[in-house]
């Protein structure tokens, strides 16, 4: 039998949530994707961060949007989940397509700028591939006209 390891030696999943933050171009009416630059990590990312106890995810991914982005968001479908290490600790990232809707990016601790890219130029510049895959979910959750 054997015994139980103390709590402090469990390998705890991190949990996060993030949106794939989308709008309608104010100048040409096209689609364009929201990503954030992180000058800790020096990075290119969709909005997100770690949830707070007890917080639902999807009220912690319209949170982290506002914070990182400025933006309040209208969301819609759930998109594919991230499962990678962090810190030596396996950490799950939940998705969902949001709308822009209203806001405007003020430079923070975390996210010093955004880009507001079209999808191909936003997966080129996204730093890490599985956050590139998550276009590809994007675009098929969007209605042709939408």
């Amino acid at each position: 039998m054997s015994t139980p390891r103390p709590a402090e030696h469990r390998t705890l999943t991190v949990q996060a949530a993030g949106c794939v933050l989308w709008r309608r171009s104010p100048v040409t009416g096209e689609l364009e994707l929201c990503l954030v630059h992180r000058p800790k990590y020096d990075d290119w990312s969709w909005p997100k961060g770690k949830l707070k106890r007890g917080e639902d995810a999807l009220a912690g991914a319209l949170r982290e949007v506002a914070e990182e982005t400025g933006h309040t968001a209208v969301p819609a479908a759930e998109l594919p989940s991230a499962l990678y290490p962090a810190n030596g600790r396996p950490k799950r990232v939940r998705y969902w397509a949001a709308e822009a809707v209203s806001g405007a990016f003020a430079p923070n601790d975390e996210v010093d700028r955004i880009l507001w890219l079209r999808p191909e130029a936003a997966r080129l510049r996204l730093t890490e591939r599985r956050d590139a895959e998550l276009v590809d979910a994007l675009l098929s959750t969007l209605r042709p006209g939408q």
